[in-house]
């Protein structure tokens, strides 16, 4: 029943009103054309009138706008005007050329009364469509000849402009077909710019194509969003995210837009804190976003508008500033925005008539993307140009300043060889200084130690001599007594003997030669005993010094200790005890000579520390020798005053001594380490204070010939 009413008041009122809305021909060949200058127009602020109470309405207006541009409103507006066909055929088609309005209502009422409803826009699916495109059509059948009444009823949260053409079949597929000739051009030409930057950036591995390849993606998909093409072919189902899909993306490719100009022109470097500024704009777009998909959308969307001319302003002084002082990214930068930015002006300049509504004026912002992509991909170019002279001159530079090192270098050598040279032979003179130096302390410490012992030996080889020259009196007294006896019995004559022969014997009776001849074994064999001692000492002496040793030999290590210890007699007679606990070793490679003094010292260190005790204790000295693997220890222990551990981090430095000034050279063990040293022996000491110290002296039973020098 209500639509048989809704029928009778539509044509009564298009009866009553038949030649109130405006006429809207349809001709053969005329293409396309706008009709937005053509309608007449009612504003439903309160969204709530019906098709019957809005075509009672008196409040139509006529448009005087080729494209209508009715502003951000939360209102519902209608547009009223009639179409007249005069072309071949009946069916047409409505085309509303704006992709982003949500809701569309389109009324057709034909003259008997009958009426037709199609609803299309971003809200209404695709599968629900009667003519799917990626911008709302309305199919319009007119008879030839004959007029329908039009109703358009809009809804939109977002700037409503709403340029509407109208035209027959053919010139519709044109239409369509022209548009999507210009947008596929537009999309391969984003597709070859985005494949170009990622192969440059997948070749250099430059940070700022990767930045601009992903400018170019979120560029491309915002103006796929704008024309309607990403709802078209990617979510043609999701009715909220077609929606909204224009304001995320813008803000995206906003963000995307400010990181690319920071990082490729340097606006960290340049212009720090106008670089640190883009955070505040990030944070008010985020506010602003929040807002749209939340309660507020229209706040929302507006508030977003204008953060999005503030983005782009903010990019332009950036550039601007950071070009005049000469960085020629900045140039290329600001050349490449002002291109896109005069597609927005002229888009805008559009949408308020001050240019006329074709298709360059349409897509504007497209070719302005597409122009800012070739003089990006241009910068982007030049900066590897730039970076490749850069580098081949740096490279340049450096090589020329590796000659120059290498001359100064050269030079340097040649200069640092002459004195290596001269350097080296002072370091032979010093060295054979040194040598001759220490050869003369070793020998001085040696003539110390046996300074030390004249007085002992003096006495040694002083008793045996007077024992002799004591005696070689009497020996002369007696021989010349037997002497002269012998020559008075050789002078006896067969005739004379026997006369003389008893005189000679009273006499040889009272001269005492017998006893004479008796004394006179025992004068000699005194004789023999002194000579014999003195012979020892001077033995032990050589045997000591063995200063006609001049090369490695076996030695016995027993007989060296002996000698010293007969050197040492004088100082050891009823003075100190001696033990020796001679184990059997084998003979030994060294240097028999520094190896015995390395004994004297030791065991003279060994007396004095023995004798230095004040406690009535008897002196004592003990000698081990023992064969360990392929080496040989002596162990000489004393019962002396013992060492601190100061002392004993100190006893083999040259000249460190304990004793008083005048009585020891400090020389005496340096010389002793540095001969087990050189024999690749080690040397241990173990002391306590008040109990004596025990020196161990390892030294190998071979010497390598290679590694073996002289002491």
């Amino acid at each position: 029943m209500r639509s048989v009413v809704l029928s009778l008041l539509v044509l009564l009122c298009s009866l009553v009103q038949a030649s109130d809305p405006p006429v809207v021909t349809i001709r053969p060949g005329q293409g396309m054309i706008q009709v937005g200058d053509k309608v007449e127009v009612l504003t439903d602020h309160t969204r709530s009138l019906s098709l019957e109470e809005v075509i009672g309405s008196p409040d139509f207006r006529a448009s005087t706008s080729m494209v209508p541009n009715l502003g951000i409103s939360d209102a519902a507006h209608w547009f009223r005007f009639r179409v007249e066909n005069k072309a071949n055929g009946t069916m047409h088609g409505l085309v509303v050329g704006n992709s982003e309005i949500p809701t569309i209502d389109a009324w057709v009422i034909h003259g008997e009364g009958r009426m037709e409803h199609h609803k299309v826009g971003q809200a209404v699916t695709i599968g629900s469509l009667a003519e799917p495109d990626v911008e709302p059509i309305v199919p319009i059948n007119v008879d030839n000849g004959s007029q329908v009444l039009v109703y358009l009823r809009l809804e939109s949260d977002k700037q409503l402009v709403v340029p509407v053409s109208i035209g027959a079949a053919d010139d519709l597929r044109n239409y369509v077909a022209g548009r999507d000739l210009l947008i596929g051009c537009y999309i391969g030409f984003m597709v070859v710019l985005l494949l170009y930057n990622l192969f440059v950036f997948l070749s250099t591995r430059d940070r700022h194509y990767l930045i601009y390849v992903m400018y170019i993606l979120l560029v491309s998909i915002t103006q796929l969003v704008f024309m309607g093409y990403a709802k078209f072919r990617f979510w043609p189902e999701s009715t909220w995210f077609a929606e909204q899909a224009s304001v995320i993306f813008t803000v995206a490719t906003a963000v995307a837009a400010n990181e690319f100009m920071i990082a490729f022109i340097q606006a960290r470097k340049f212009e720090p804190r106008l670089a640190r500024g883009r955070a505040f704009i990030y944070a008010l777009m985020a506010i602003g976003l929040g807002a749209r998909l939340s309660q507020f959308p229209i706040e929302g969307y507006q508030l977003l508008q204008l953060l999005v001319m503030v983005s782009a302003g903010y990019q332009f002084i950036v550039a601007y500033r950071i070009a005049r002082k000469g960085v020629r990214t900045a140039k290329y930068f600001l050349v490449a925005w002002c291109m896109f930015l005069a597609g927005i002006v002229l888009f805008v300049l559009k949408d308020i008539e001050l240019l006329p509504y074709n298709d360059f004026t349409k897509y504007t912002m497209p070719i302005g993307t597409a122009f800012e992509g070739i003089m990006l991909s241009l910068a982007l170019a030049d900066r590897i140009n730039t970076l490749r002279r850069e580098k081949e001159r740096s490279q340049a530079e450096a090589l020329a300043s590796s000659l120059e090192n290498q001359r100064i270098v050269r030079e340097q050598n040649m200069l640092l060889e002459v004195k290596v040279a001269e350097r080296t032979h002072e370091l032979q003179e010093t060295n054979e200084h040194l040598k001759r130096t220490q050869t003369q302390l070793v020998n001085a410490e040696k003539m110390a130690s046996l300074g030390q012992l004249t007085a002992g030996i003096a006495h040694e080889i002083n008793n045996p001599i007077n024992f002799i020259t004591s005696n070689i009196q009497p020996l002369r007294r007696n021989i010349a007594e037997i002497v002269e006896v012998m020559q008075e019995y050789r002078t006896l004559t067969p005739d004379s003997a026997a006369a003389k022969l008893p005189e000679l014997q009273v006499r040889e009776r009272r001269m005492g030669i017998a006893d004479s001849i008796e004394e006179l074994q025992d004068i000699i064999g005194s004789i023999a005993e002194g000579s014999s001692r003195t012979a020892e000492i001077v033995r032990g002496l050589r045997n000591f010094s063995r200063l006609d040793e001049d090369d490695l030999k076996e030695s016995d290590l027993h007989d060296g200790i002996r000698n010293t210890l007969a050197l040492l007699a004088p100082h050891l007679r009823d003075k100190v005890q001696v033990r020796c606990d001679f184990q059997t070793l084998p003979l030994v490679e060294c240097f028999p000579g520094k190896v015995n003094q390395v004994f004297m010292n030791v065991l003279t260190n060994a007396i004095q520390a023995t004798m230095a005790r004040t406690d009535g204790a008897t002196p004592e000295v003990s000698i081990t020798t023992a064969a360990v693997d392929d080496q040989v220890r002596i162990s000489i222990r004393d019962n002396g005053i013992g060492m601190s551990d100061e002392v004993m981090a100190h006893m083999f430095d040259p000249f460190f001594t304990t004793k008083p000034v005048g009585e020891g050279t400090g020389l005496g063990l340096a010389i002793v380490y540095g001969i087990v040293q050189d024999h690749h022996g080690h040397i241990t000491v173990d002391s306590i204070v008040g109990q004596g110290t025990t020196f161990h002296i390892h030294l190998p039973s071979r010497q390598h010939q290679s590694q073996a020098r002289r002491a």
